[in-house]
């Protein structure tokens, strides 16, 4: 394919696809992928005073390219998230120059990123979740009864969408319940920090500085916690992930105090914030719906379709950065060694020539071959848990409710990493 010139977003252009207000408007964050995708799919975003320039990728194909050859596009030598040069600068400065606050899985490339994968690898595959069923099980029954008691009218995120995910992954990791809300806060303050009313930090219009400065306060609270649970974990070891990380050994050693807590972290934010914005998204697609919500009361062999649909059309991890480790072609561009790259994971699940009426709530869609958890060695390794935690609920919640609607409009926060709904207000009946 010939290479053509170079296309640029400059200026305000530019701006936008980096400014955490503009994915709340969702409609018209998608018109903006849409056109991209059409006329420049992989694109150059450049504002020298705010952040390096970076190639924009919005088609499926080419994300999925770059997303499953972890040789070319590498994790590890930039953030893997976006931030802007003050941010990126600050990391470095408190990191020794790692430009990755959490030295986590998604931050490692190969040899290191497939060693430690392996160690929780097994724990997450559908045979080992199969014996916590009817923990998860227990867990969503109580949140469903909270739901009850509200009434017939409540905001579905933090009364279930937001505490259920966390009991779960926090279960899995051994951590106390009388913690869960601390872990929750800390959760909210390192993936909320764009969103004012998640970052729990009163600031309305918080500086890059202040927002970063925030994240590093989450994160050493992290890493203080999970390395005192480390310590019990060595001493007593249980049937759970926290147990198996503490005392995991690569090449004959325990992992290290940062490697740990990277560990750890991944584990306990992302396996709690992602479920909770896809099961919010499953439960406003339904709300809009009430034909189809009847449909699935009828027949539950249509929620695995809900569940997977709602990953989709949620898309919880809105991008990833990757960088180039030699010359390359993408989409037509020239993308030279060291080059960053983000990959629109919200663009490629909206791309209209892999999925039909993409922004339509669709639970029969088939084939549904959504990039929502990533693909490659990089996928993310709690898929099956995820697909497990939202069945499982929503089992529940058919079984309880008779009639669902919106009591108000939803509202998405304000981020250009982790995105959701932070409220979602419906009404509903039980049923007799």
């Amino acid at each position: 394919m010939a290479t053509q010139a170079e296309p640029r977003l400059t200026g305000e252009e530019a701006l936008a696809i980096v400014d955490p207000a503009n994915y709340v408007d969702w409609d018209s964050l998608l018109d903006r992928f849409d056109a991209l995708r059409r006329k420049t799919p992989v694109v150059r975003v450049v504002n020298d005073e705010v952040h390096d320039p970076f190639w924009l990728v919005t088609s499926y194909d080419d994300v999925m390219r770059v997303s499953k050859d972890n040789k070319l596009f590498l994790n590890s030598p930039r953030s893997i998230t976006f931030s802007d040069k003050n941010s990126g600068a600050f990391v470095k400065s408190i990191t020794g120059g790692d430009p990755n606050l959490v030295r986590s899985l998604v931050a490692l490339d190969a040899p290191i990123h497939p060693q430690y994968r392996r160690l929780t690898q097994d724990w997450f595959m559908p045979k080992n979740l199969r014996k916590m069923e009817d923990e998860i099980r227990a867990l969503a029954k109580v949140t469903v009864d909270r739901l009850v008691d509200a009434g017939g009218e409540a905001d579905f995120v933090p009364l279930v969408s937001a505490p259920y995910p966390l009991h779960v992954v926090m279960q899995i990791l051994g951590v106390p319940e009388a913690d869960e809300q601390r872990m929750l806060f800390l959760t909210q303050q390192m993936f909320g920090g764009q969103d004012e009313d998640l970052n729990k930090s009163g600031m309305a219009n918080m500086t890059p500085e202040q927002v970063m400065q925030l994240v590093v306060g989450a994160v050493a609270d992290f890493e203080a916690y999970f390395a005192k649970l480390t310590q019990e974990k060595r001493a007593n070891p249980t049937d759970d992930v926290a147990s198996v990380i503490a005392n995991a050994k690569v090449d004959g050693a325990h992992l290290s105090d940062r490697d740990m807590a990277g560990y750890y972290i991944i584990l306990a934010a992302a396996g709690h914030d992602t479920t909770s914005a896809s099961t919010a998204g499953a439960m406003l697609a339904l709300a809009r719906d009430p034909e189809q919500f009847a449909r699935l009361k009828a027949d539950r062999d249509l929620l695995p379709g809900i569940v997977e649909e709602a990953i989709r059309w949620t898309t919880p991890v809105q991008h990833f950065m990757r960088t180039a480790a030699e010359d390359t072609e993408l989409g037509g561009q020239k993308i030279a060694k060291d080059d960053w790259l983000m990959i629109s994971y919200i663009a490629a699940n909206h791309d209209e020539s892999i999925f039909p009426e993409p922004r339509k709530f669709d639970a029969s869609r088939s084939p549904n071959r959504h990039l929502a958890f990533g693909a490659g060695a990089h996928q993310c390794l709690g898929l099956h848990l995820a697909r497990l935690e939202m069945k499982i609920l929503f089992n529940e919640l058919l079984d309880r409710i008779e009639t669902l609607e919106l009591a108000g409009e939803p509202k998405r926060a304000k981020s250009t990493f982790v995105g959701g709904l932070k409220t979602l207000p419906i009404r509903f009946s039980l049923s007799k």
